[in-house]
């Protein structure tokens, strides 16, 4: 798109499609369905690109699609944008005309902005492939079921990103003012498992714990040296924790119970010690419960992986967001031990997921993701489509991305030119 004119393109489109992209987002918003229950979202998208004249494929299971973009040549390259369309099983409590109407669901994580985001790129990117400007294809990818998560895995097990060569997405980020974006190379957000940990052991009277296993004080035991026994066993640099979230034993104050159960969950930003993780958690627990002679029986759940950014496709986003929404708009994002099941595409081909400002500039509003009054500035939809199209198009055509157009230290330029090279 060099000998176009990218900015001016994307102005006139978004002059005639923002307002109704942002009718589409709060129309999502109003009616939001939760992992694998997304068949209206799947519909209402699927018919919109259908009236552009896209061919729209539903994933097996019946809700997420895929669609592409441009006919490319077999040597041209193919790049993937990713929108995760489902929502969180919780309450609405923001007083607004499009707050939700079905109890217990919440676009609270604002993945109906990402999927007004993808389709409003998709609109635009169809129209530069109609042009002949299109310099290789794009694969949309509608994902179901990412809080679940397992949506992801859907996807590449349909073929969702066979041939693709680079993959792109982005996450609202209620911390960074709208108008910036959040990039960062390597891992921004963290592998999470859950665990759970049941023992069983001799139950008997609290006056002759000698008797029995005393299982709550092993328990307890398990609660806190598990923990701590992990973190001397991998760099600290791996950030891998062990964090309780339940745990339950016993119905009497004086009876010591035969069974108990803790559940929490493990995450770490370090790929290899996500893959030594299962196995050193089971000797560690294995020998704690010995010592107090209760029986561990543990459940080692995968979620997902750590979500590691590559270089090349950082400096992607950065080169498009400078084009497109201007130098100041690039700042570094924090790494989050939150999950994200987008790990998974980044597990077998290179990209990037980057943080998209949705607050208001002076809000005084305190808000995170995942709480039932989250919201966001919506003019974030139309700066996500500029972006969006803009690294689509920058990926497409390689040789654009200069180490001059990274933002970063000079030895994040040198990584970035040496791959360049």
């Amino acid at each position: 798109m060099a000998e176009h004119d990218l900015e001016g393109e994307l102005d006139a489109f978004l002059a005639g499609h923002e307002s109704e992209l942002i009718d589409f987002r709060r129309d999502l918003h109003a009616h939001p369905e939760t992992g694998y229950h997304e068949y209206r979202t799947t519909r209402r998208v699927a018919l919109r690109l259908e009236a552009a004249g896209l061919r729209p494929s539903i994933l097996p299971k019946g809700t997420g699609l895929t669609v592409d973009l441009g006919s490319g040549s077999p040597d041209e390259p193919v790049v993937a944008l990713r929108a995760d369309i489902d929502a969180l099983p919780i309450n609405d409590e923001k007083d607004v005309p499009y707050r939700s109407t079905i109890q217990g669901a919440c676009h609270a994580c604002g993945h109906d902005v990402h999927t007004s985001i993808l389709l409003g790129t998709g609109l635009f990117l169809a129209r530069t492939a109609a042009a002949g400007a299109l310099p290789g294809r794009v694969r949309l990818i509608f994902q179901p079921a990412e809080e679940v998560p397992g949506g992801a895995m859907d996807v590449m097990a349909a073929g969702g990103i066979a041939s693709v060569d680079r993959i792109f997405a982005l996450h609202c980020e209620p911390r960074l003012e709208v108008g910036k974006i959040g990039t960062r190379v390597g891992p921004i957000t963290a592998a999470c498992d859950k665990l759970t940990v049941k023992v069983t052991g001799p139950g008997g009277h609290t006056a002759r714990p000698h008797l029995t296993a005393d299982l709550v004080f092993a328990l307890g035991k398990i609660i806190t040296e598990l923990p701590a026994a992990l973190s001397r066993r991998v760099d600290p640099r791996s950030s891998l924790s062990l964090v309780w979230g339940r745990v339950s034993a016993g119905t009497a104050a004086n009876a010591i119970p035969d069974d108990g159960l803790v559940e929490g969950t493990v995450r770490c930003l370090d790929d290899a010690a996500w893959h030594e993780a299962p196995e050193m958690v089971k000797a560690l627990l294995e020998s704690v419960a010995s010592a107090y002679g209760v029986v561990p029986e543990i459940t080692y759940q995968r979620n997902v992986p750590p979500t590691v950014n590559d270089a090349l496709c950082t400096a992607m986003f950065e080169a498009a967001a400078d084009r497109v929404l201007g130098p100041d708009s690039i700042t570094p994002a924090a790494q989050s031990l939150g999950g994200e099941d987008f790990a998974w595409y980044l597990d077998s081909i290179p990209g990037a997921l980057a943080r998209l400002g949705t607050r208001t500039p002076g809000s005084a509003a305190d808000f995170d993701i995942h709480q039932a009054v989250f919201d966001v500035d919506e003019r974030a939809i139309g700066l996500g489509v500029r972006l969006m199209a803009a690294t689509a198009l920058t990926a497409m055509s390689g040789g654009t991305v200069s180490s001059d157009a990274v933002h970063g230290p000079a030895e994040r330029r040198d990584q970035v030119a040496g791959a360049l090279a």
